[in-house]
């Protein structure tokens, strides 16, 4: 039986692998790091990585259950998932450009932002299939989890989240300090472009699953 321990590796590296590809989240992570510094990236970053908590959380208290939950809660959640990133993307364009330094973010802005991101990894379809399989997965080579076990891996899952979203902050911001006002004009108003592009993507996949 595998320990604990390597369990919570193993959930590690499911939480940097699900975080790492680059989606609506890491554009949002990016956009909001030029824009108002690494702790603003970070924290929407970290809204991610607490909801892959969750998941994981829900996975380790329910593997074949909730793999087969998961696939059908899909098609429901992809309608206001697609009309909240399109909201964002819309905002990220109106945001305006970041100046040539990071602009100060009011502290109650921080839950905002986490909010955010957390409701956004939540409804996106990408999370929900990349979890289903993995607890698919993981439902099918063990038959129970301890209590024990199911804590390492919400742990895991979380670090590994939490890890990505902090170097991809830390990352964004050394680069960022290098560029100037029309370079960040130029990705903030990509980032707006390609979560837009995302939204819609989402809504014709919605409306392609009511047929």
């Amino acid at each position: 039986m595998e320990s604990s321990l390597g369990l919570a590796a193993k959930a590690v590296l499911m939480g940097l692998a699900i975080a790492a590809p680059v989606g609506p989240i890491g554009l949002l992570c990016i956009q909001r790091t030029l824009q108002h510094g690494r702790l603003a990236g970070f924290v929407s970053g970290l809204g991610a990585a607490c909801a892959d908590g969750l998941y994981g959380a829900l996975g380790a208290f329910g593997l074949a259950v909730l793999s087969a939950y998961l696939n059908g809660l899909q098609q429901w959640l992809s309608l206001p998932g697609a009309v909240f990133l399109g909201w964002l993307g819309w905002r990220t364009l109106q945001s305006g450009a970041a100046t040539t330094s990071a602009a100060a973010l009011p502290g109650g802005r921080l839950p905002r932002l986490f909010l955010s991101t957390f409701a956004l990894t939540l409804a996106n379809p990408m999370t929900i299939v990349a979890f289903s399989g993995v607890f698919a997965a993981l439902a099918a080579s063990r038959s129970a989890l301890s209590a024990t076990d199911a804590w390492s891996m919400i742990a895991g899952v979380f670090t590994g989240s939490a890890l990505w979203w902090g170097l991809l902050a830390m990352v964004t911001g050394r680069l960022g300090e290098r560029l100037g006002t029309p370079q960040r004009r130029l990705i903030s108003r990509l980032a707006g472009v390609l979560l837009l592009g995302m939204a819609a993507w989402q809504l014709l996949r919605w409306l392609g699953g009511l047929r």
